[in-house]
């Protein structure tokens, strides 16, 4: 069972979103929360798998990322709100959250993305990845010479990763275990100085840009 909390201040979406995911196979709401204070004694007393949480709420969402984590440093943490803002996506990940979906997913592809964040892997809605990766911020950009350090299964890896597929697609394209990709991607990630599989391939695009222009 994957033990979920949600935290969201508006109690008819926060309803929805428990009753939903119960009604999956698989999933135990251990805990429900509308607040900043809530999610940090949530993740403090009950240390859920997942943390589903709001940006806008009492406390603010964004601040309560490093917040929790100071608490609980392994708590992973999927940001489920409405805001497509650029920097509260980037806010978000680089504050330690491992996911970031929109609110008008559905519960089956809700409960795929906290299956994917509670195995360990990291989740950015499509759109918000496209749109990040057309928007590179500064601190990116001077990573982007990192790219050579990386081994040649390596670059390989990370540009179909960048392509949007997943660490299975990744396997089943290469002919490798997904447990090998994903060992992959924690080189990558840890050459490359990025928090998640985004991040890296933002860094991958901007080398490409660097190169082209």
């Amino acid at each position: 069972m994957i033990r979920v909390a949600v935290i969201d201040d508006h109690p008819l979406f926060r309803e929805g979103v428990t009753r939903s995911l119960s009604e999956i196979d698989g999933f135990e709401i251990v805990a429900e929360g509308s607040s900043r204070d809530d999610a940090l004694r949530i993740a403090q007393n009950l240390s859920p798998d997942v943390m589903l949480l709001d940006i806008s709420m009492p406390g603010g969402g964004l601040n309560a990322i490093p917040l929790i984590l100071e608490l609980v440093p392994l708590q992973k943490i999927v940001m489920l709100t409405v805001s497509e803002a650029g920097d509260d996506v980037t806010a978000a990940l680089n504050g330690g959250a491992k996911g970031y979906v929109l609110k008008g997913i559905g519960s089956r592809a809700l409960a795929d993305v906290i299956r994917t964040v509670a195995s360990g892997d990291s989740y950015v809605a499509p759109t918000l990845s496209a749109k990040l990766l057309s928007n590179p911020s500064p601190a990116t950009v001077n990573k982007s010479d990192l790219i050579a350090e990386l081994t040649a299964r390596e670059h390989e890896v990370l540009r179909l990763v960048a392509s949007g597929m997943s660490n299975k697609q990744v396997a089943r394209k290469l002919d490798l275990q997904e447990k090998t990709v994903k060992h992959h991607m924690t080189q990558i990630m840890t050459k490359l100085g990025a928090a998640n599989r985004t991040e890296a391939a933002m860094v991958l695009r901007d080398a490409i840009d660097g190169r082209s222009g």
